[in-house]
């Protein structure tokens, strides 16, 4: 969706702060630095679904826990976060989100194809 009174890209999931985002060349990236590292995180899905690297569902799990204890820190607590811990913790979280996934959907798959033969 575009905005009329804007020139970027309007993302519905993600605040867009200025002073939570990262810039390039004076232009501010489309989602903030949490939703950045999120989605770079979700680059892994491919090998993690072919097996070229697992993670164990304890952890996958436990990965998920530092965006959202950074986010609720900020929330309701008043302690403030930076870009960088936003980004990290992001990542570490689209990784988690993207093991869990996987976990998950080749469970399903062996369960479906154990059930077919």
């Amino acid at each position: 969706m575009v905005d009329s009174n804007r020139s970027h890209l309007h993302f519905t999931f993600c605040h867009q702060k200025p002073e939570r985002s990262f810039f390039y060349k004076g232009r501010q990236f489309p989602i903030c630095a949490r939703c950045t590292g999120i989605h770079l995180g979700y680059c892994v899905f491919p090998f993690l679904v072919f097996g070229v690297f697992k993670i164990p569902l304890l952890w996958s799990i436990l990965m998920v826990i530092p965006t959202y204890l950074d986010g609720a820190l900020q929330a309701y607590f008043d302690i403030m976060s930076n870009n960088k811990r936003r980004f990290v913790t992001g990542v570490i979280s689209g990784v988690g989100s993207m093991s869990l996934v996987s976990i998950i959907g080749i469970y399903i798959g062996n369960q479906i194809l154990t059930f077919i033969n």
